[in-house]
């Protein structure tokens, strides 16, 4: 028995030196904040020098279960006191699952403990670790649907780092499958971890398990994995552990935004709007002063090296291709006569060049209008008027491609809204990230009758009608689709009622009139066949909103979701049509 050992484990509990940092668990979708996982940290210099050898100490003396207690308070307290009560993202707090079985941990973390710090047991956690072999596995299980059913939360930890993942996640079915960081690091450039990891991403749509994927360092690592379909993230890249709760930089929600918009997870993929960042690489550029010769060795050293952008204090002002110096070196006196002189005497200073908001299409076309000498120059981006990457005319056509393939695939070709597969990714995301939100349902009154009456044509200029008002009126950034036929949804990052919609339907129900006879109009109805061939009399055009949101009840799938959304409608349609009928 090692004294000093023991005797700093001793000091550190009684004398509570630990302290909480908090590192932030984001959505790689939309970089939301789904939770904090709490670590514990050492706050006394000793023998004990780090938390790793502080859990094995504790547990080599039997002293597991009080040095757990003490992490999983102060994680608590700290929580409670860094974030605005009651706390409404998840915290992942790690547990050794031989201590959680233990009945003293049953006994001592009870909704009655939490609710001191205001913190309910759906926004907790547990983090079992798969390095800490279980000894009674059945009655682990048992402990984990126990507290399953007082509805907390289960993720396993560390998942690839141990050789027993599969069995124990097919043993207690998480809800959450945290992907262990030597699994993620350089996965952009190893095969068998990208193989692996989408397996598991495949694994996680079958069994409603999210990923967390830990540990992402580099921007490299972050894209494949969002390009994976991996849910969420965590991350030096994104952000270090600290002891205040910090925002996510801008800049790396930013990022997840622009990586996952290509990839049709939370926007409509619309050429219009797509702005060429998404498609810009960060290629090697020189300064203006560096003599041709020296250019020229880089182009004879990489091959693949199609043309350098010159630049001078971080400003391009202008680009030399391989062909180009290739042309003005050639001859039996052209590298003589330039080799000794800067590449700012040669290089080509009309080139284009695009601020990296500009939208696809908008470089696409000025692209094609230059002159056909240089049409397949490469394309330089830039930031705020710095160098920020280039685009190749290949990768320009096969990204406008891939957006208008996806586009014919996932929008409505009638009212050029999100179909029903874009629809779903958004109501999971809402699902998933415990964030505020409404969901409407806009349904069109009579529709069918007006189909038989007026034709086709003119049903379809109805739904293209509605389809232009929710997107007038629907503030930017929020989501418009189309379920099909006359079923619309919008998708806000708000909470409203049913009212905030009044000014859209006054909008569609009286431009709607327009299109009608004066006959119709003049009777306030239209007479035709109804369902059972029976002639009757129907109201004009008119649309029906419900709307439901998350401020008092939760909906844990899009089945439950849109099962509420059709009963309130018919509801609400059925009280419309008594009220019809009485007039």
């Amino acid at each position: 028995m090692d004294q000093n050992l023991l005797r700093d484990l001793d000091y550190i509990i009684q004398n509570k030196k630990i302290k909480a940092v908090f590192q932030p668990i984001i959505s790689l979708r939309n970089g939301s904040v789904l939770g904090h996982e709490a670590l514990s940290r050492i706050t006394h210099k000793c023998s004990i020098n780090n938390p790793e050898i502080l859990f094995n100490v504790a547990g080599e003396y039997n002293r597991l279960w009080e040095l757990e207690l003490l992490c999983r308070t102060v994680a608590l307290e700290e929580a409670f006191k860094y974030m605005v009560p009651p706390y409404n993202k998840k915290l992942f707090i790690n547990v050794n699952p031989n201590t959680m079985h233990d009945e003293k941990f049953k006994k001592g973390f009870t909704k009655e403990f939490l609710s001191k710090y205001n913190i309910t047991p759906n926004n907790v956690i547990f983090e079992i670790t798969e390095r800490n072999v279980i000894m009674d596995m059945y009655g682990f299980r048992a402990t984990v649907d126990h507290y399953k059913g007082q509805d907390y939360k289960i993720a396993i930890d560390d998942a690839g780092a141990g050789y027993s993942g599969l069995n124990l996640i097919s043993d207690i079915s998480p809800n959450y499958i945290k992907l262990d960081m030597n699994l993620i690091r350089d996965v952009d450039k190893d095969s068998l971890k990208y193989a692996l990891i989408r397996g598991m991403v495949e694994l996680s749509k079958v069994s409603n398990i999210y990923l967390i994927a830990e540990g992402i360092e580099t921007y490299e690592e972050l894209s494949t994995l969002i390009n994976l379909g991996v849910q969420y993230g965590q991350g030096y890249y994104i952000q270090k552990p600290d002891e205040k709760i910090l925002e996510i930089k801008k800049d790396i929600v930013n990022e997840i935004k622009d990586l996952s918009f290509m990839r049709n997870i939370i926007s409509q993929p619309n050429i219009i709007s797509t702005s060429i960042k998404n498609i810009c690489t960060a290629t090697p550029t020189i300064n203006n002063d560096m003599l041709i010769t020296d250019v020229y060795e880089i182009f004879k050293r990489n091959i693949e090296c199609f043309g350098l952008c010159i630049l001078d204090n971080e400003l391009p002002v202008g680009i030399i291709t391989r062909e180009s110096l290739s042309s003005k070196l050639s001859g039996q006196y052209g590298f003589a006569l330039h080799q000794n002189k800067p590449i700012s005497h040669i290089m080509d200073e009309n080139f284009l060049s695009v601020d990296y908001k500009t939208c696809i299409s908008t470089v696409s076309t000025m692209a094609m209008d230059r002159s056909y000498d240089k049409l397949y120059d490469f394309i330089v981006v830039t930031e705020n008027e710095k160098y920020l990457g280039t685009v190749t005319i290949k990768d320009l056509l096969e990204k406008t491609s891939e957006i208008k393939i996806t586009m014919a695939k996932h929008l409505s070709p009638l009212s050029g809204l999100p179909g029903n597969v874009l629809i779903e990714q958004k109501l999971m995301e809402c699902i998933e990230n415990y964030l505020n939100y409404t969901i409407v349902y806009i349904d069109l009154d009579n529709f069918k009758a007006y189909n038989d009456v007026y034709g086709f044509e003119n049903g379809d200029i109805i739904l293209k009608l509605m389809a232009d008002t929710l997107r007038n009126e629907i503030p930017e950034g929020q989501f418009v689709g189309h379920i099909g036929g006359d079923d619309f949804i919008v998708i806000l990052d708000t909470i409203v009622n049913d009212d905030y919609f009044n000014r859209i339907v006054d909008i569609f129900e009286s431009e709607v009139l327009n299109l009608y006879d004066e006959d119709d109009l003049d009777r306030g109805y239209i007479l035709t066949n109804n369902r059972q061939g029976k002639l009757e009399k129907f109201p004009l055009l008119s649309a029906t909103v419900v709307t439901i949101n998350n401020s008092t009840k939760k909906y844990n799938s899009i089945y439950q979701l849109t099962k509420h959304l059709s009963r309130l409608k018919s509801h609400k349609k059925s009280i419309k049509k008594s009220i019809s009928s009485i007039k």
